[in-house]
């Protein structure tokens, strides 16, 4: 997930304040979300358009919580996260609490994929020793699936991301 260093420094803090939240309260806090309503999407590539159902992320406390805490992503689904503008190429998801192993693509405006990272669970315990993962790409969506879906399916790079739904990003050509 993207973080700037101020939410890296307010997510370091969090952590440290959680320490002092009684127990039945953090683990409330810690416990596995609930999926959101999902949206279709399909990434158009020369294997032919592969769907899947996403959850989308567009506020900064659901890009912020991203898939934490998940213990497993069905094949068929994926998050999504939107953002109000492009971001920069150097800002990057990362790790913290996820679980799972998650293939990641960033997404431009016109829908295309710009960069494809594979992201390991980061199993510390400390949010300053877990990777972060740049675009390297300046990028308005970021579309997070199980590690391996892209490469199994021949997603690359250049390939499209249609939601129609949201009347976003490319169509197939």
């Amino acid at each position: 997930m993207t973080l700037t260093r101020r939410q890296l420094l307010k997510t370091a803090a969090g952590v440290s304040l959680a320490a002092c939240l009684p127990l039945p309260l953090l683990a409330a806090w810690a416990a596995e979300p609930a999926p959101a309503n999902t949206l279709p999407l399909a990434i158009h590539s020369e294997g032919g358009p592969h769907r899947l159902d996403v959850e989308v992320a567009e506020t900064a406390s659901q890009r912020q919580r991203g898939l934490m805490g998940r213990k497993n992503l069905p094949e068929a689904r994926g998050m999504l996260f939107r953002f109000e503008s492009e971001q920069p190429a150097g800002n990057a998801f990362w790790m913290y609490r996820t679980l799972i192993p998650l293939d990641i693509a960033y997404i431009d405006g016109e829908g295309r994929i710009v960069a494809i990272n594979t992201m390991p669970p980061c199993e510390s315990d400390a949010p300053q020793e877990c990777p972060s993962y740049p675009a390297g790409a300046a990028y308005h969506a970021a579309l997070e699936v199980n590690a391996g879906y892209f490469a199994e399916r021949g997603i690359q790079v250049g390939d499209c991301v249609s939601v129609p739904a949201l009347a976003g990003f490319c169509r197939s050509e």
